[in-house]
């Protein structure tokens, strides 16, 4: 029997460290009818686990299914009190004390201490999802409710980012979600497939080969006077062919779809009369995973030379139009931390060939991934093919759909050689970049190269937990030039959101995180 079936009824430390979030005016109220949005998403919904799932394809069933003690809004992004009224941190930086608003769930019963502690407790159990954020730092049952509207977090170890990653911390009606364990899952099989939230819709159908419908919650708190004709219901759809996408919302199926098409898709939708583009800049860094862990890949010699068989330049001004912007190291160039001035790799076969005739023994055919119905990453590896080619390197492309790409990615056998994707933003501090990819804590869970280096993890961890600002920020540039040496990964570019959306929707408020598809803003025409 687990613990959790046994019971369950940014910030600075210093003196008198008090943080203030501020008030939400909004109270409660009927709202205007305001149609339905239907939004077109390349990735699966295979799970409507908030506590399961940790990615962006996936994240409009939790940001608009359910709420968390805080979030993260708007461009760039900043921190704002949700759930909670506000916090108060000790001296120390050990003890987080919230202070909940008055919230209530969609079958009506409040939202209480209890929950949150339960919601924590459950991903730590769970050991899916967000848990590598909270892993090492919060333990088991050390969270507690002095009551109903007081919730105290006692962390095992100072850490610089907690308060930045406590928006991961969804929260689910824990009754609701025990009374619907299968044995000892937690509740996993049910909320699979069901809502236990609190947040601005409530579930009304989910099917997992099309999607799920949520329908407005007229009593969340947050309420809904600030959105003139504030949606009736949402849709997001799986629709995983660009061209389907596409069409659809030129069609006026869709009013929304993804923000990171191929640009010659961004034009075509720039040029439809029905259809506006909303250009932002975002914090999401497009590269390619190394295996680390597998020869050849293990090999520095290697690594370079895959580094050096990528031509950045015909794939950011050629196939992206210039439209993205170089980025040679793991870390957004718009954010603190990131070295100024680095060259990072270029495209030279020579070079290229000069590393590999470094590499002992015979070079296996090369795996390299990509992510089905994202065809900058299809692209992409198709590029690095024909560079591999050309310095006598055989390899295979194979293209997945994402919920199947992230499961390998956790499996060393199983993880490609290489792997193109986005290292999207989940919080605003260098370590939802340099030290969930690369610190070896975590190996197999968010650092899916099997990276390694005691120097560059000596590094992070100092950053993770200390208080001083500047240490942080040469910390992190440090290790992003020895990533960058080390090659660790293939470093692409820095990139722009392009959101396309019918012209008839209004309102949507972009942030690097959640990449604008918090709808509770939104309204039609």
């Amino acid at each position: 029997m687990t613990l959790l079936s046994l019971k369950h009824g940014l910030a600075r430390f210093g003196a008198a460290a008090f943080l203030a979030l501020g008030a939400l005016t909004a109270q409660p109220m009927t709202a205007i009818a305001g149609g339905k949005f239907v939004f077109a998403n390349s990735s699966a919904y295979d799970t409507l686990d908030p506590h399961a799932v940790f990615d962006v394809g996936r994240v409009a069933s939790r940001i608009n299914m359910y709420d968390g003690l805080m979030r993260w809004q708007d461009n760039p992004p900043v921190l704002k009190p949700w759930l909670a009224e506000k916090v108060d941190v000790s001296d120390d930086g050990l003890t987080y004390t919230f202070t909940l608003r008055d919230a209530k769930f969609h079958d009506g019963s409040p939202v209480e201490a209890s929950d949150v502690v339960y919601s924590i407790d459950r991903i730590l159990e769970m050991k899916k999802g967000a848990y590598s954020l909270f892993e090492g730092t919060i333990a088991i049952g050390s969270t507690k409710a002095p009551d109903a509207k007081t919730v105290v977090f006692t962390l095992s170890k100072p850490s610089a980012v907690f308060l930045a990653t406590v928006p991961e911390i969804y929260v689910v009606n824990e009754e609701v979600v025990t009374a619907n364990y299968d044995g000892d899952d937690l509740g996993t099989t049910w909320l699979s497939k069901n809502g236990a939230g609190s947040g601005s819709f409530k579930l009304k159908r989910y099917d997992p080969a099309i999607g799920w419908q949520a329908e407005r919650f007229d009593d969340h708190f947050f309420g809904w006077d600030m959105v003139d004709d504030p949606l009736d219901s949402i849709e997001f759809r799986t629709v995983v062919e660009i061209n389907s996408r596409v069409l659809g919302l030129m069609n006026g199926d869709f009013h929304g779809t993804d923000g990171y098409l191929p640009q010659d898709q961004v034009k075509r939708l720039r040029d439809s009369d029905d259809v506006y583009v909303d250009e932002q800049e975002s914090m999401r860094i497009f590269y390619s995973i190394i295996h680390n862990g597998r020869e050849p890949m293990s090999d520095q010699n290697f690594r370079k030379a895959l580094s050096y068989s990528f031509d950045y330049d015909g794939f950011i001004n050629d196939i992206l139009s210039g439209s993205v912007a170089r980025d040679p190291v793991p870390l957004p160039n718009n954010m603190w931390g990131a070295p100024a001035d680095v060259e990072g790799y270029t495209y030279d076969l020579e070079k290229a060939k000069e590393y590999l005739d470094k590499v002992e023994g015979d070079i296996p055919e090369i795996t390299i991934g990509a992510l089905a119905g994202y065809g900058q990453t299809e692209q992409a590896a198709a590029l690095l093919q024909n560079g591999l080619n050309k310095i006598g390197i055989k390899t295979k492309i194979v293209a997945e759909p994402w919920p199947v790409a992230s499961g390998k990615m956790r499996d060393e056998e199983q993880m490609y050689d290489l792997l193109f994707l986005w290292k999207s933003t989940y919080y605003a501090d260098p370590n939802n970049w340099l030290g969930e990819m690369y610190a070896c804590e975590q190996i197999g869970a968010r650092n899916n190269s099997w990276y390694c280096n005691e120097e560059v993890d000596k590094l992070l961890s100092e950053a993770r937990t200390s208080t001083d600002q500047e240490l942080r920020k040469a910390n992190y540039e440090k290790a992003n030039m020895m990533l960058m040496e080390d090659a660790a990964g293939i470093y692409i570019y820095n990139t722009k959101w392009f959101g396309p959306f019918n012209k008839k929707v209004k309102g949507v408020r972009f942030s690097p995180i959640g990449n604008g598809q918090e709808m509770r803003w939104v309204s039609m025409e």
